[in-house]
């Protein structure tokens, strides 16, 4: 179950899927609506398991399900690195629903930790081709929150020979943008451009940096910050530190964009291969 825009309806072609209406972050009147959705599901179909890692969405489906008998976990998003998002508090108390964080530095007997994705990434240096550029600048599909910040920081550190694709979601586009600019993408399109860039920019949401490695590529984050009315709450600036942390990523300066150009040259120069890890092999 999910929402219904141009990434999800490519990536779930062929899939037993059912979408819902948006559910903004913290919208639990939309999220009551969706959970309605989720009550005839399980009245009509039989479910093995529910699992979520987060958003409003999951705050009443996840409940629901646990309470028709289907076994039901929450396991908190990777971006969580401080405490449970509103959504994990939720989920600690409803019945019969298995709670895991991905962060070691909260886990508890409530919230045990059995393993984060990122354990099974490295960086390592990479030769960039003698060509043009490739750069894709990809800022999600959340609503309702622009990113106009991000979209003036890279502006400066781009070169006129880049070849640049730009994901804005709501964000509004700028006369002056280089290349190619789109609202959304269909998840086919997005992960060919990712595949064949040089650069990816993104913002530090976890389905975009996740997309980015899988593809070998040494993001470059632009963080939301919520007292720029950017996001609900400072997430993903979690997500950003725990990244650079391990050298997986670098970060965009949306306070000085005259460092940027540097910030994208390294990222040019290093890439990032799946590493085998005691969790991954199963020792």
């Amino acid at each position: 179950m999910t929402f219904d825009n141009a990434q999800t309806r490519s990536l779930l072609d062929g899939k037993n899927r059912t979408y819902v209406p948006y559910v903004a972050p913290r919208d639990l009147v939309a999220s009551a609506k969706a959970a309605r959705t989720v009550s005839s599901l399980l009245r009509n179909e039989r479910f093995d398991a529910c699992i979520s890692t987060g958003s409003a969405v999951a705050g009443l489906a996840v409940p629901l399900a646990a309470l028709s008998g289907v076994p039901s976990f929450y396991v908190e998003s990777v971006a969580r690195f401080h405490g449970p998002s509103l959504t994990g508090r939720i989920m600690r108390f409803a019945p019969r629903v298995r709670t895991l964080t991905q962060a070691p530095t909260w886990a508890s007997t409530n919230w045990p930790f059995e393993g984060t994705i990122l354990d099974g990434w490295e960086s390592t240096p990479y030769e960039l081709p003698e060509r043009a550029r490739r750069v894709i600048v990809t800022l999600g599909t959340i609503r309702p929150y622009t990113f106009d910040r991000a979209v003036a920081a890279v502006l400066p550190a781009l070169k006129p020979t880049d070849d640049v694709v730009w994901q804005l979601g709501i964000t509004p586009t700028r006369p002056n943008l280089p290349g190619r600019v789109f609202a959304d993408m269909e998840f086919e399109t997005m992960s060919n451009e990712v595949k064949r860039a040089d650069v990816v920019i993104s913002h530090a949401g976890v389905g975009s940096v996740l997309l980015a490695h899988q593809w070998g590529k040494y993001p470059v984050l632009a963080t939301r910050s919520s007292s720029h009315g950017e996001h609900v709450d400072d997430h993903q600036r979690e997500l950003a530190g725990a990244l650079t942390d391990r050298d997986l990523a670098v970060e965009l300066d949306l306070d000085d964009p005259s460092r940027n150009a540097d910030v994208l040259d390294r990222a040019a120069h290093r890439a990032v291969r799946a590493v085998q890890t005691e969790r991954t092999t199963g020792s």
